[in-house]
């Protein structure tokens, strides 16, 4: 069910819709801190999470920066599950 619900939102990194990690055989403990080795990055930054990055421009062209944070911040977090440290 994992997989299911990682698929539904979007996310291919090992975290269920509940923002638990799926890995089997983890303690509590080690599910609230974070994982100490990141995912490399599999694309350079210009071409990682093409889709929030054309929502994000397009937002910020038509009503500027200060008014699309959550668009900001959402590409900021495909960013970061792709493995760059932004």
């Amino acid at each position: 069910q994992d997989e299911v619900s990682s698929a539904k939102f979007g996310c291919a990194h090992g975290v269920n819709s509940m923002g638990t990690s799926s890995a089997k055989g983890e303690s509590q403990a080690s599910l609230s801190s974070p994982p100490v080795e990141k995912p490399k990055p599999t694309k350079k930054m210009c071409c990682a999470c093409p889709d929030t990055k054309a929502v994000r421009d397009e937002c910020i062209t038509r009503h500027g920066e200060s008014k699309c944070k959550a668009f900001i911040d959402a590409h900021n977090q495909c960013l970061r599950a792709e493995g760059f440290d932004v």
